[in-house]
């Protein structure tokens, strides 16, 4: 026998080491007194007792009076049932105590599903990293409908916005652009790509901050530091119907006064286009 493998598969039944060690000693004869299993079993002798009469109360181990106590191994079938046994009423417990906790917090849950944090539905976000994933993301999320202002600076330029193109395609995509989109030749081909795909686009000399409102829900919109850094952008996303209802109000008053593109073209001077 492989004493110290099969004392490690009792442990993992639940036995202690000392435990399993005196039980396995136990196996050499019919009987031994507790100094015989203390010494075959290398258990400490003044612990031999304490380990013997947990093993004869899990019902591993039996004791027979006399002069001198002796100790015998249940036979190890009933042995190992007897440690299965014990499992099972463990987890027998541990399953009715689990349903009762489901069953005095079930109703906490519910109730504090019906109270969120009033600002949870505000984001924040400052890295241009974040704020172009952020946008990705908001732009892959569009169901029927995309308004955008769009101005310098860019997270990321029309030129480089190829899943803006794909939205603009296949859904309702309107952008008012600042005239300074024809600074750079780059973004003005940008910017004629998407109204090539279907955007709707409008121009004017200047915006007042960048803006995206997707499907009247969400809101996108930039602030820039007004007395630092001009480049420096927070970006803040609001999820609330009510405030993308009323900026979309603001949006259309900017695009009915929106030139198109080939009317701004011709009033913007060609040396800055150039």
């Amino acid at each position: 026998m492989d004493r110290p493998r099969t004392v490690g598969q009792l442990t993992r039944l639940g036995l202690t080491s000392y435990e399993a060690r005196a039980y396995v000693a136990l196996m050499g004869r019919d009987s031994f007194t507790a100094a015989q299993v203390a010494r075959e079993a290398g258990v400490p002798r003044q612990r031999i007792y304490d380990v013997l009469g947990s093993l004869v109360e899990k019902g591993l181990a039996g004791a027979r009076p006399g002069s001198v106590v002796k100790y015998a191994a249940t036979d190890p079938d009933l042995a190992v049932q007897q440690l299965l046994g014990l499992h099972r009423t463990q987890l027998s417990n541990l399953e009715h105590q689990a349903a009762a906790v489901i069953d005095e917090l079930s109703p906490l849950f519910q109730a504090g599903q019906l109270h969120t944090d009033p600002l949870e539905y505000i984001e924040v976000l400052r890295d241009p990293g974040t704020i172009n994933a952020r946008f990705t993301e908001l732009q892959a999320s569009v169901k029927d409908e995309i308004l955008v202002f769009t101005k310098p600076p860019y997270a990321k330029p029309p030129q480089e916005n190829i899943e803006g193109l794909n939205v603009a395609e296949s859904h309702k995509a309107r952008s008012v652009y600042e005239f300074s989109i024809f600074d750079d030749p780059a973004t003005t081909a940008g910017v004629r790509r998407f109204i090539e795909s279907g955007e709707g686009a409008r121009f004017v000399p200047i915006l007042p901050l960048k803006l995206v409102i997707i499907d009247e829900t969400i809101v996108m919109f930039g602030m820039q530091d007004p007395v630092g850094d001009q480049s420096d952008l927070t970006i803040v996303v609001v999820e609330h119907p009510s405030l993308a209802t009323v900026l979309k109000t603001a949006f259309n008053a900017y695009w009915d006064r929106g030139l198109t593109f080939e009317d701004a073209a011709r009033r913007v001077p060609a040396a800055a286009r150039a």
